[in-house]
């Protein structure tokens, strides 16, 4: 594993129009683009936050322990990557917001990571296309 994580947010996406489909399978394309599967489709990812790993598990550390908003970001060091959805942003905006309003618990760089954060939430919940991924590079 990388010694940095990126929270990459899907900036926009577009079908790659030198993907060649046959007049044939096309029908197949529109079905997969319909439920979600991305043949043809680029996704273009920007990095909103990057922080260093030993401070990425310090900080999702802090999130109270068992709880759903832990897991999922403890996600990241079990299998190197993880997806959010809009799904997951009630969750997680209201324990990282209880991480930000605990007097003394965050570190000032810790604060940036989770204003950050919480904006990326807030961006994601608007837009219902959109996702995050946390990864390493």
């Amino acid at each position: 594993m990388a010694d940095q994580v990126f929270f990459y947010r899907l900036s926009r996406k577009f079908v790659d129009e030198q993907f060649d489909v046959p007049e044939e399978a096309k029908e197949v394309m529109y079905y997969s683009l319909a439920i979600g599967h991305h043949l043809g489709v680029v996704d273009c990812l920007h990095a909103d936050l990057v922080c260093p790993l030993a401070g990425y598990r310090d900080w999702v550390g802090k999130l109270p322990a068992g709880s759903e908003a832990r897991r999922k970001m403890e996600g990241f060091l079990t299998f190197g990557e993880i997806t959010v959805y809009r799904d997951h942003c009630h969750m997680l905006a209201c324990a990282f917001d209880r991480l930000r309003k605990a007097e003394g618990l965050l570190d000032e760089q810790e604060l940036g990571w989770t204003d950050t954060f919480m904006d990326q939430l807030t961006a994601l919940y608007n837009d219902p296309h959109m996702y995050l991924m946390v990864r390493s590079r």
